[in-house]
């Protein structure tokens, strides 16, 4: 440990089991001796173990519904008074497809659920930004992060809507990154991380396949649950004050390949 995060406070959405990369994060983000609040959907909040990772890490939980402004000006307000300050980071993992898990091919979409889909992955990340700002609940040189995948640049079939939400979600990023940066020296940047066997991650059809395909044609291979972890502590840190309105890709080289041997093997066997 570097005690990097160290006398740093935070606010992780998203935690929902071990498989979580914001689950992932606590527990680096406590080990390098950050204090912060767990946030998560009150369903969410039935379905996973985050009482034990709130316990694990000394961290208190306010549950939140992130598209609802109410439900934000709460955490917000409540997560400063627990942790007796200003925020200096906080992850946005959120993601959810209701066309996805209804299986609703992406042409033959039903639109509400795209428009609720694309409220929670996309539109709550300008909504907690927004309350953020607002409330300059942010510390200068403070660091705001939402993990994104690389369906937001490039087609893969069966990621479905998700794809317009990612880039959706990037747009906003850079947008609202812009504001924030001016205007209370805080950077906002997005993540592209590599398929990762995450519980969101699985219920995408195929999703086995682009785990399998991605190592194979990433030179470093798929980067892990857990280094995108290390990778996130790095952008909460002050090691990074000078880099926003990136969308960092964290995936093994996999974004900058046009083939690999491994993958044209596969295809010229006989």
């Amino acid at each position: 440990m570097y005690n990097l995060l160290k006398g740093k406070k935070g606010i992780i959405f998203g935690a929902l089991d071990e498989n979580s990369i914001a689950w992932k994060v606590a527990e680096r983000a406590h080990e390098e001796g950050a204090e912060f609040v767990l946030t998560n959907a009150p369903i969410a909040m039935r379905m996973g173990g985050i009482k034990d990772l709130a316990a694990k890490t000394g961290s208190e939980i306010i549950p939140a519904d992130a598209t609802s402004m109410d439900d934000l000006n709460n955490l917000v307000e409540k997560s400063m008074e627990i942790l007796g300050g200003k925020i200096d980071f906080v992850l946005h993992s959120i993601g959810m497809s209701v066309n996805v898990r209804k299986g609703k091919h992406y042409t033959d979409s039903n639109y509400d659920f795209t428009t609720k889909g694309w409220d929670v992955s996309a539109v709550s990340f300008h909504k907690v930004m927004n309350v953020l700002y607002n409330k300059q609940a942010m510390n200068e040189w403070g660091s705001i992060v939402a993990l994104t995948y690389m369906a937001a640049q490039r087609v893969f079939p069966d990621y479905n809507d998700m794809a317009d939400n990612k880039a959706y979600l990037e747009s906003i990023a850079r947008s609202f990154g812009y504001f924030f940066g001016r205007d209370h020296k805080v950077r906002v940047n997005t993540i592209s991380q590599s398929p990762t066997p995450t519980t969101a991650g699985q219920g995408v059809k195929g999703f086995d396949g682009f785990i399998s395909y991605a190592e194979k044609m990433s030179p470093l291979g798929n980067a892990t649950a857990l280094e995108c972890a290390d990778y996130t502590i790095s952008l909460f840190s002050d090691l990074t004050k000078k880099v926003t309105l990136q969308n960092l890709f964290h995936d093994g080289g996999f974004s900058n390949m046009g083939v690999s041997d491994a993958v044209m093997e596969r295809f010229t066997e006989e």
